[in-house]
């Protein structure tokens, strides 16, 4: 296919994903349940650290742990006490456990009992200066989120970095619906220390597979390299907003219909 038609067909597919009808069957629409910034941040990390097998899956364990923190993420996190936290014991999804949901809390109260956003986790003084400022964030984070007491080290392999050659898909999908702002409704855009043209684009097996079909990938492996690669070729299509071509990856991947 010509660069020009690939634009033509992948812009067409951005049009018909990128719309309110997507988030009820994507885990999106688990920080949509929310209004409040810090509700949003907290639903929506949980919800991008699921965000691994069936989207229906995901959505119901997400739905079951809101329940759980009396669907006000922001404020149990805050202000819970031990009974509260009995609630949480047995909750488990895939490889996420009561050990891990137990510290991701703890660095929760931690966090935001000096910020009022998560935002500051990723996006400040030390990452904002650096040029490629994704890669700077998430390897920020890592040892940032990790940095309490006596942290389990089963949780360590759910926070991904690519300080560990990792894509990191679910935190630059998070990263997507935190900063884009299109004004379509289904990425939030309430974080605005960086703009949709530093994203990196989420790579997995499925949209590496659609890339490569497309050309837009010749890396073999799936990790932070090809997610650069991968942004970098869809710069050529749209600069100022690369990771839209997301939505249209994805769904293509998920459907196998390209």
């Amino acid at each position: 296919m010509e660069e020009n038609d690939l634009k033509k067909f992948l812009d067409r597919k951005v049009t018909e994903y990128n719309n309110p009808l997507f988030i009820k069957d994507d885990p999106v629409c688990i920080p949509h349940l929310f209004s409040k910034k810090q509700d949003i941040e907290i639903a929506g990390f949980f919800a991008a650290i699921f965000a691994w097998g069936i989207r229906k899956t995901i959505i119901n364990k997400c739905t079951e742990l809101l329940h759980l923190m009396d669907n006000a993420p922001y404020d149990f996190c805050i202000n819970h006490n031990d009974n509260d936290l009995k609630k949480l014991i047995g909750f488990c999804h895939r490889t996420f456990n009561d050990t891990d949901l137990l510290y991701f809390i703890s660095f929760f109260k931690f966090h935001y009992s000096k910020n009022k956003s998560l935002e500051n986790a990723f996006f400040n003084k030390h990452t904002l200066i650096q040029p490629n400022k994704i890669e700077a964030a998430l390897n920020y984070f890592y040892p940032y989120f990790f940095s309490l007491e006596h942290v389990p080290s089963r949780t360590k392999k759910h926070i991904a970095t690519p300080g560990k050659n990792s894509s990191c898909k679910r935190l630059n999908m998070y990263l997507r619906w935190m900063v884009r702002n299109d004004g379509i409704g289904v990425d939030f855009g309430i974080w605005k220390k960086i703009s949709p043209a530093e994203l990196i684009c989420p790579i997995d097996l499925h949209v590496a597979r659609v890339a490569r079909k497309f050309n837009l990938l010749k890396r073999k492996q799936v990790d932070w390299q090809a997610a650069v690669d991968l942004t970098n070729e869809l710069k050529r299509f749209d600069k100022n907003d690369p990771v839209k071509y997301d939505f249209a990856l994805f769904c293509l991947g998920i459907m196998g219909k390209y």
